[in-house]
């Protein structure tokens, strides 16, 4: 009973992630063909978000093609140590400890940005502030009572939230940072942007191939339109 519980909160939350009122998502500045933002994205996930969360849907060799870098550099700059290049990213956390702490499994990221969006994603990232009276010490803008820590906390610094009341409801106003974090906003802005990149990347790898032989299909299609205009003249120029 409790994992159909736990199930079913799971599916909700997304629906009570984005009833957040008022909240304006920040823009993410995306480019699937910026090889070395994927990169980075990708050593970011490793580094701070495997730890918890698979993307089983995406193997270490597929990166080494889409990222037109070699298989040595995969495993040396971006798989965790011991991985093999056919290997999908998978967590070492195992499900037992997970319920422990977390009281349920963390998701597999895998197509996080496709049901999010790149928006949601990088305000979500952007938007942990310091709340004593949860059990992490963590809250979030777009996430009201969120399971899960900072983990960027060290990165972005410990931010406060402004209050301020509209409507006669207590609402946050902005976020401030009082404790600095090792990256300047402009370095952490930038870091946040390359994550979520990196996950629009792993949401659909096919993208990338999709968007190269786009112009080649729109090419093709406008050949084959003139070829059909001509051969319609043709046709018709005896009838009138």
């Amino acid at each position: 009973m409790k994992k159909i519980t736990n199930t079913l909160l799971l599916l909700l939350l997304p629906f009570a992630a984005f009833a957040s009122a008022g909240v304006e998502l920040q823009e993410a500045d995306i480019d699937l063909a910026d090889s070395a933002s994927l990169q980075r994205g990708a050593k970011y996930y490793v580094t701070y978000c495997l730890g918890c969360h698979s993307a089983k849907h995406i193997r270490y060799i597929r990166m080494a093609h889409d990222f037109n870098i070699s298989k040595e550099k995969v495993l040396e700059e971006i798989a965790p140590e011991g991985k093999g290049i056919y290997e999908t990213m998978i967590t070492a956390m195992n499900a037992h400890d997970s319920e422990k702490w977390f009281g349920t499994q963390p998701p597999d990221l895998s197509l996080i940005a496709r049901s999010r969006g790149p928006d949601w994603l990088v305000t979500y990232l952007k938007g942990f502030y310091v709340d004593e009276s949860k059990i992490l010490g963590v809250n979030n803008t777009v996430f009201k009572d969120v399971g899960m820590p900072n983990v960027l906390w060290q990165l972005q610094g410990e931010q406060r939230p402004v209050f301020k009341k509209v409507d006669g409801q207590t609402i946050i106003d902005r976020l401030v940072t009082k404790e600095p974090g090792t990256m300047s906003n402009k370095q952490f802005d930038r870091m946040v942007n390359d994550l979520v990149n990196f996950l629009v990347y792993v949401g659909e790898p096919h993208q990338l191939e999709r968007l190269r032989l786009g112009k080649y299909v729109l090419l093709y299609l406008f050949m084959f339109l003139i070829i059909a205009y001509l051969l319609k003249k043709e046709y018709w120029k005896d009838i009138h």
